[in-house]
């Protein structure tokens, strides 16, 4: 008996040797947990509703910008980010599944900004929107676009353009977090695409303006315009007199001019961003005169 018993012994040992071996390995090379979807629409209109007229505001000092700047590039890197003052998000945008990056003031007087980056792709374009709930919609036009276009960085001012007495309006003051990261931007050579929007009143014949700021007309502007002019109505600056919305005392648009870099200053009518389809329909030939550089 003891004979028989012993080949059976060793069988059982090995089926034990073998099965923890293969625990073993299935331990070591654990499944990836996939990464957390974001509704970036959602936490941007939620961010653009809470910003009021009233509100406090100061503008960040020389190494606030630079640690903010610092914050921007790891994120883009895909290291960790830290940013005093700022929220740290990252994960997958839920509409597109794309990585992102976010940097985010909370409520306060530091009201500097609500940044994302696309980590999908190399930057390629920066969508700004200087004046969120006070040019309405415009934000979430800019949000489209970021989505239209892999690797866009979206700058969203961090308070309404009233606030501090008109401080806040980053789009006339050279010493915002939002002029720091668009003229950081504008050095490495990125498009800039600026988001306004109008009364149909002020041009009653146009539905949108597009203009190169304090520039020159170069050709991404101008494939800007044919695109959208496919659609709507386009004032074009270097053409026409489009009175008070040619953007050229705008504060990023000059930098870009001194830089060399293309800015697009666009302006929507009221009646173009209120009609969801209208937008977006801008949005696609924006997204086309800069996906086909040809």
């Amino acid at each position: 008996m003891s004979v028989l018993r012993r080949p059976a012994l060793w069988l059982v040992l090995g089926v034990v040797l073998v099965t923890g071996t293969f625990l073993v390995i299935t331990r070591e090379e654990p499944a990836a947990a996939p990464s957390e979807a974001t509704d970036l629409g959602a936490q941007l209109r939620e961010f653009a509703a809470g910003l009021h007229a009233g509100d406090p505001y100061r503008p960040p000092g020389p190494a606030e910008r630079r640690r903010l700047l610092l914050a921007l590039h790891a994120l883009e890197a895909g290291r960790p980010a830290h940013a005093p003052g700022f929220t740290v998000r990252t994960g997958n945008d839920e509409e597109t599944g794309r990585p992102f990056g976010l940097l985010v003031n909370p409520p306060g007087e530091r009201a500097w900004g609500w940044y994302l980056v696309d980590r999908s792709a190399p930057p390629r374009l920066v969508i700004e929107v200087p004046h969120p709930n006070s040019d309405l919609h415009t934000e979430e036009v800019g949000l489209a676009l970021y989505r239209s276009v892999p690797g866009s960085v979206l700058l969203v001012a961090g308070a309404h353009r009233k606030a501090g007495d008109g401080a806040a309006d980053v789009a006339h003051h050279a010493d915002s977090m939002f002029q720091a990261v668009a003229s950081d931007l504008a050095g490495r050579g990125l498009p800039q695409v600026q988001l306004h929007g109008f009364h149909d009143d002020n041009l009653p014949d146009s539905d949108v303006v597009v203009s190169p700021g304090a520039g020159e007309p170069g050709g991404y502007v101008r494939r800007v315009a044919d695109q959208l002019a496919e659609d709507f109505q386009v004032c074009r600056s270097w053409r026409q007199d489009c009175g008070r919305l040619e953007g050229t005392t705008n504060v990023q648009g000059r930098d870009a001019a001194e830089r060399g870099t293309p800015f697009v200053h666009v302006e929507i009518s009221r009646t173009i961003r209120d009609d969801r389809d209208e937008w977006s329909e801008l949005v696609r030939a924006t997204a086309r005169a800069t996906l086909n550089e040809g």
